[in-house]
């Protein structure tokens, strides 16, 4: 069988370019996720790896899209060899089932990561220039008007934490955050 593995980062991104070249290619499944690949973890993924058999071959748009790092990438490409599954990257013309195509695979697969590495450097000096020239002050504090009455209500313990939490719809970190600055008197 021909298997289809699409990925994008996001939920607003979409995935019809990705989707037609798997129509093309006359794939017989095709796993989507809507998630970021800098983990391994993506319910998608681990369900294509699940699926497949030997004899299949998994087929990608290209690198970026199965792996954003050559670690992860090169340990897939062991459970899919494993398994007796080929791999093929479009893009990058790769085909494990050829020498050549074992080597370029680490090889883009090392390119990948940089380019990767690359734009979170890029990004970490405008963000920090961006700073320095005031133009970047980060994401506006969330405006709480209720967070007097829970955090009363938590204090006097009335709710839990997990519930106040809950109610002003807040993570832990945020949570904590908030009334360490409301003890202090720093109000964030």
């Amino acid at each position: 069988m021909k298997i289809g593995y699409i990925r994008v980062s996001t939920q607003e991104q979409n995935t019809i370019r990705q989707e037609v070249l798997m129509e093309e290619l006359n794939v017989d499944e095709v796993f989507i996720d809507k998630i970021s690949g800098k983990s391994t973890d993506r319910p998608e993924l681990k369900k294509m790896l699940e699926f497949v058999r030997k004899g299949d071959t998994v087929i990608c748009e290209s690198i970026s899209r199965f792996a954003r790092n050559t670690k992860d990438l090169l340990e897939l490409i062991d459970t899919l060899n494993k398994k007796g599954v080929i791999f093929i990257s479009k893009k990058e013309a790769i085909d494990t089932n050829t020498p050549t195509g074992k080597f370029m695979l680490t090889v883009f697969g090392a390119v990948a990561e940089l380019e990767r590495e690359y734009i979170l450097q890029r990004q970490k000096e405008g963000i920090a220039e961006a700073r320095k020239q005031g133009k970047y002050k980060g994401r506006k504090a969330k405006k709480l008007p209720e967070f007097e009455a829970v955090y009363n209500r938590w204090k006097n313990g009335e709710i839990t934490a997990v519930k106040a939490m809950s109610i002003l719809g807040i993570s832990k970190s945020s949570f904590y955050r908030k009334v360490k600055g409301h003890i202090s008197g720093d109000d964030i």
